[in-house]
């Protein structure tokens, strides 16, 4: 029968009938990582702008180290800041790396992502994409799934805190605690597609 429970009773065996998804917390992970690379410098590091502002960022002790942390020697690092050379493609990754790590770091320790998702106490309006049923055979298939839009509150601090210590876990019971409310039905929410944040 469509909408067979089979295919949500066990999210272990998510995938069984050839949804096609990833777990909701993952989804929530993913969309943190756009937000934290959407506020960052646009320039691409091939650029000579993306690169001279991804230097300019590092010139600090903590961006040193993290370019150290890439691999990269104190002697190289000078040059760079001095414009006596120029980084290979294999090093300007390592800026690339370096960069996003510090930016990350310090959108954490400012608090400026946790204000930013919690607007002023109003929350973030929340897009759900569900899985993507089309190579599941019609008579396992759930009719009922649509995108949901939720607004959000209260869950951002704990949220970006488990985001910031890399705890999978705690990220998926804020989810599950996301999707609490969106009916009965929030079980087939537990794997989606995609999730959008209006920031």
């Amino acid at each position: 029968m469509a909408g067979s429970p089979d295919l949500w009773a066990d999210w272990g065996e998510f995938g069984k009938f050839k949804a096609r998804g990833m777990k909701g917390g993952e989804a929530l992970i993913l969309e943190l990582n756009r937000i934290v690379y959407s506020s960052g410098i646009a320039s691409p590091v091939t650029s000579k702008r993306g690169l001279n502002a991804r230097l300019r960022y590092l010139d600090s002790p903590a961006g040193r180290q993290a370019l150290k942390d890439q691999g990269v020697t104190p002697r190289t690092i000078r040059s760079w800041m001095k414009g006596k050379s120029t980084p290979t493609k294999a090093n300007r990754e390592r800026i690339d790396r370096a960069y996003w790590g510090r930016r990350r770091e310090n959108l954490i320790r400012s608090g400026w992502l946790k204000r930013h998702l919690d607007n002023d106490g109003r929350g973030r309006r929340m897009e759900v994409y569900p899985v993507d049923q089309s190579h599941v055979p019609a008579e396992r298939a759930r009719p009922t799934l649509q995108q949901r839009s939720i607004n959000v509150r209260y869950i951002w601090g704990d949220l970006v805190d488990a985001w910031a210590a890399q705890d999978a876990d705690t990220v998926d019971e804020i989810w599950d605690d996301v999707i609490s409310d969106l009916d009965s039905d929030y079980g087939a929410y537990a794997y989606v597609a995609s999730i959008g944040i209006g920031a």
